[in-house]
């Protein structure tokens, strides 16, 4: 789907054509109402509270900061994204023919992997059924699975291994919804549907929550058209927990859930919280989609989901052989190549009290702030209303010393290179006594004034 179609407008789109009108308006409840919930909300719907030892089980999670996700099934080999059954309206006849050409050449699971660990991700994510209804499992309700079809092969037995092989954490991406089921599509209305069908999407959790070892992470998506009740939410994750104890699951079963998932936006919560974002402005593979992020984009957004508290899952869609197009390699490689140099500016910080600069941004870790320099100027560069002197000062990727003064309330960078020591964003590192507040006519004018425009256009303004 094109970036202007995000998955929530999709499924807003198939709700209304469905005629579905409560559907539609639960797409938007089903993020905003566990972030945006008050306490007393919360404390009166069990459905808006974490689940059980959630600190414990998400100290990894909130480690890791960096993951890859990978949608791949069907749909990879026409390459018009994955929502391609429904947007281009494919009969299900028609487009359950793709299983019978859907063979992906071996240990394709291996190049995703070891393409992670070069980019610096900590784990992976795959789809293991989308909407389209294909299982990459060998699942025990249907033949509509890869190895009872061409493929022969457990695709998510592969890629378990494989992930497992290169040193990350396993995470599983599982859709209730689905289009190839006839029960499906009447169990909103239809008891013995929904009851069959519910059946089914607890039946093949289990086989994935049984079969293949120790699972980190369960992304659920496509909560349509039931609600929590409907689909029982509450006894399916119970039944999750019982068997993968230690695994973290995300928001979209209708429940809050360890963490909460907005999509191509970075949007921090007081909660855990996970963005995830495509590469270019598709999920599955897009084969004339050449919109590709820059790997500047890519670090920026990165470093801004971990120093707000966030992950960054960033995704990848391999055409149906299982190929990673080229340009994503060179990209990923990139933005590894980076992370290696700079992971002290990625893990463990937090925001800086520094927001007004042209061209840099700022995390902090305990005393030390970190100055992401995006747009280089030659020779020096100057950050106002800091009050605190600098200690130190170092490029963070070569330990060399930068000259760091404090002039007045001018925090002074000087006698730097004509070239960008980073081509990307280059990374200072800046100890101070206590970490510095910035105090300047920017932060007295500039973030009023947005904060001011920004209330004026929530009420209707403009």
């Amino acid at each position: 789907m094109s970036s202007a179609t995000s998955r929530r407008e999709c499924l807003k789109m198939l709700a209304a054509g469905a005629g579905w009108a409560a559907t539609a308006s639960a797409v938007q409840a089903q993020e905003s109402k566990p972030i945006k919930a008050t306490p007393a909300e919360i404390a009166k719907d069990p459905n808006l509270q974490e689940p059980p030892d959630h600190e414990r089980r998400m100290q990894w999670w909130r480690q890791a900061k960096f993951g890859m996700f990978i949608h791949w099934g069907l749909y990879s080999i026409i390459g018009h994204g994955e929502w391609v059954m429904a947007i281009e309206d494919i009969p299900v006849e028609e487009y359950q023919q793709l299983a019978g050409q859907f063979n992906p050449r071996p240990h394709a699971a291996r190049e995703w992997a070891r393409l992670a660990r070069e980019a610096g991700m900590k784990y992976m994510v795959m789809t293991t059924k989308h909407h389209d209804g294909f299982c990459l499992f060998n699942s025990d309700f249907t033949d509509y699975c890869a190895p009872k079809q061409a493929a022969r092969r457990d695709l998510v037995a592969e890629y378990v291994e494989a992930v497992r092989g290169e040193g990350l954490r396993v995470g599983m991406y599982f859709s209730l919804m689905d289009w190839h089921s006839e029960d499906w599509s009447k169990c909103r209305d239809n008891a013995d549907a929904r009851r069959r069908f519910v059946d089914r999407v607890h039946g093949e959790l289990r086989q994935l929550m049984t079969n293949y070892g120790k699972i980190d992470e369960l992304w659920y998506d496509g909560a349509f058209p039931l609600d929590a009740e409907g689909w029982r939410s509450r006894e399916m994750n119970e039944m999750v927990f019982q068997l993968q104890p230690d695994i973290v699951i995300n928001n979209r079963s209708w429940m809050a859930g360890d963490f909460s998932t907005p999509e191509q936006s970075i949007e921090a919560s007081k909660r855990d919280w996970e963005s995830c974002m495509t590469l270019n402005d598709h999920w599955g593979y897009g084969s004339a989609d050449n919109n590709w992020k820059s790997p500047r984009t890519l670090i920026s957004n990165l470093a801004h989901c971990s120093m707000n508290g966030g992950n960054y899952l960033l995704n990848v869609g391999p055409r149906g052989d299982g190929s990673v197009p080229e340009q994503t390699v060179s990209i990923l490689r990139e933005v590894g190549g980076w992370v290696s140099r700079n992971s002290d500016s990625i893990h463990g910080v937090t925001s800086a009290k520094i927001t007004q600069a042209d061209g840099v941004f700022f995390s902090r870790k305990d005393n030390t702030i970190y100055f992401y320099v995006q747009n280089w100027l030659a020779n020096s560069f100057t950050i106002g209303g800091i009050h605190e002197k600098p200690k130190s000062a170092r490029y963070l990727a070569s330990g060399k010393e930068v000259k760091c003064e404090l002039n007045g309330t001018r925090l002074v960078f000087s006698e730097l290179p004509e070239k960008a020591p980073d081509d990307v964003i280059t990374v200072i590192a800046v100890e101070f006594e206590s970490p510095p507040e910035q105090d300047s006519m920017g932060t007295r004018i500039v973030v009023p004034f947005i904060k001011l425009i920004h209330d004026e256009v929530a009420k209707g303004w403009g």
